[in-house]
């Protein structure tokens, strides 16, 4: 069975996971051929992905002239099929900005024509079966691919970006044509039933994001007595790194010692820079930008907890990675992250948006003796390593794919 991956920019910093399960179903005898909308070459950092990036195909390589010409041959040789496309583009065109922009229905028939090169490579490459990560512009090509007559396709919803603007970006549409869906969190699943049929709830099935043995398999080492917490994640408004650096400075007002590391970089980067410079933090807290996943793994082993204190999110990988090298996490309590974090057990967990209960967090790890901090780190790595061992979750997935053939 040959399977198309799908993803709107692969490889990338972000999509660890994505690589993790690709592998993971390599490791289990499936063909994957990997497909990206965009080149991302300039964003990679890792070995790993750099690997990846070689076997990654990507369509917007085929450039104008390439788009169109498979748009025209596609028209010319599957007339029927390619009216229908072109209605459902129309149709989730005016779903995604109304027909007054015309915004979205250009950017819906660039998807048509995207839709057209992967219809003529997945011929040539005898795929049989599509799946795609993110329930965004991934899906909607996959989508307008099946209703030319490509394979049939399946999709991976995280969040929040699909449960934001469901109907702007036809999820409806995508579940109802696809042969199964995937939601990484209960709470995923919950809100894919809630823009759906009964009929169709069948489809859904929770697998979840997994680590490997480089994460699942680490000696254990112990938390250091340094006052360090490190957030990873991009600089954005979703993850909250304004409302850190506000905990920061209060904790540091009133007399703690503390070092924070933010990992990663994004287009929030400027004005969290200025907060920290405005509240005299300078020294306090450190942007490492973009890292390889070994220098993740050894800012999270040199702190003493992560804290990830998100506004929104599917269920953050960080915080697997984090639990399973045995360091507790601080995060909030939204979408998919109770889930993985128990308060008091793994962790803490306090109100998105509360810089008081934020700030009370971090102060108990401060506090706490870092005996009782390892306990929480061991009891959150074993925790992981059954919900979350890759391996597992993608022969749950493989048998998804095998039932496609029945």
């Amino acid at each position: 069975m040959n399977i198309a991956y799908i993803v709107n920019q692969y490889p990338t910093v972000s999509h660890s996971f994505i690589r993790r399960e690709i592998l993971a179903l390599e490791e289990l005898n499936l063909s994957i051929t990997r497909f990206s909308h965009r080149d991302c070459s300039d964003k990679i950092v890792d070995e790993l992905d750099l690997c990846e990036l070689k076997k990654t195909n990507v369509i917007l390589k085929s450039g104008a002239v390439g788009l169109l010409s498979a748009l025209l041959r596609v028209a010319l040789t599957r007339p029927k099929r390619w009216f229908e496309a072109l209605l459902l583009a129309l149709k989730l065109g005016w779903l995604a900005a109304g027909w007054l922009s015309g915004n979205g229905i250009v950017r819906h028939i660039i998807y048509l024509a995207e839709a057209c090169v992967l219809l003529e490579w997945f011929s040539r490459l005898d795929i049989s079966h599509v799946h795609s990560h993110f329930g965004t512009q991934p899906t909607t090509v996959v989508l307008l691919c099946n209703t030319l007559g490509g394979p049939p396709y399946s999709f991976t919803v995280h969040g929040p970006e699909e449960f934001d603007n469901v109907r702007g970006m036809g999820l409806p549409e995508k579940i109802q044509q696809a042969s199964f869906v995937i939601a990484v969190s209960l709470f995923g699943r919950s809100q894919l039933y809630r823009w759906c049929e009964y009929s169709q709830w069948s489809k859904i099935h929770v697998i979840r994001c997994g680590l490997d043995k480089t994460f699942l398999s680490q000696p254990w080492q112990p938390i250091p007595d340094e006052p360090r917490f490190v957030c990873v994640g991009r600089l954005s408004e979703q993850k909250g790194q304004l409302l850190l650096v506000e905990a920061v400075s209060q904790l540091v007002a009133e007399g703690f010692t503390l070092k924070l590391v933010l990992v990663g970089d994004g287009a929030m980067r400027e004005e969290i820079e200025t907060l920290i410079t405005n509240r005299g933090l300078q020294d306090t807290i450190e942007i490492t930008g973009w890292a390889t996943q070994a220098q993740v793994q050894q800012q999270i082993l040199a702190a003493r907890a992560m804290v990830l204190p998100s506004f929104a999110e599917g269920l953050p990988v960080v915080i697997m990675e984090s639990l399973a090298l045995g360091r507790p996490v601080i995060s909030t309590y939204i979408a998919g992250i109770p889930e993985l974090i128990e308060p008091g057990q793994s962790g803490w967990l306090v109100p998105a948006g509360s810089v008081e209960a934020l700030a009370a967090s971090m102060r108990t790890v401060l506090q706490c003796p870092v005996s009782e901090l390892e306990q929480m780190g061991k009891r959150g790595a074993e925790r992981v390593a059954l919900q979350h061992n890759i391996l597992l979750e993608a022969e749950k997935l493989a048998q998804l794919f095998a039932s496609q053939k029945e």
